[in-house]
């Protein structure tokens, strides 16, 4: 792309990245359309959370959502078809620093989950996003694979429209 396109309004798409850094790391980066207070809002708040979190095209919901958005505060996400097929996610908050960073353990596979590190940068009314996964080894990333991280990329737009509702981003 061009220069010039790149300062006109014309809605452009924004692109979700998965890349496999190192044998224990995962990278997930998109750019948001809306600044950095906003978009950290949306990872932080439940009622926010819940309207994106999950990709719609898996047919699941969140059931559940508990978030304690402080350091040694607890998270707990529940979510599933159903009451007797749900999955639970959960751990603490190792780092929170409001509207750049979030840093929390991935507890629910037992306490040598991943680290996972999102920033927020903001430039021009945008947020850039860094999601990055550390996996405790080579093997724990192989048996989590990519799927998750690939699904991002949907999840990352459901996030997309929600900031659009909340009047973000628009010219």
């Amino acid at each position: 792309m061009d220069a010039r396109r790149e300062g006109e309004a014309t809605p452009m798409k924004n692109r979700t990245t998965v890349e496999r850094k190192s044998d224990r790391e995962l990278v997930v980066t998109r750019t948001f359309n809306g600044p950095a207070r906003i978009v950290f809002e949306a990872w932080t708040k439940p009622e926010l959370f819940k309207q994106w979190w999950v990709p719609k095209s898996m047919g699941m919901f969140l059931r559940s959502c508990e978030m304690d958005v402080r350091v040694g505060g607890r998270y707990r996400l529940v979510f599933g078809h159903d009451a007797s097929n749900s999955d639970e996610f959960f751990g603490r908050y190792i780092e929170v620093i409001p509207h750049s960073r979030l840093v929390w353990t991935n507890e629910e596979g037992g306490h040598d989950g991943p680290v996972t590190t999102v920033t927020f940068e903001e430039k021009g009314g945008k947020t850039l996003l860094v999601m990055h996964e550390l996996y405790p080894s080579k093997e724990a990333l192989d048996a989590a694979g990519t799927g998750a991280a690939e699904a991002m990329g949907e999840t990352f737009e459901q996030l997309d429209e929600l900031l659009a509702t909340l009047g973000v981003g628009q010219s």
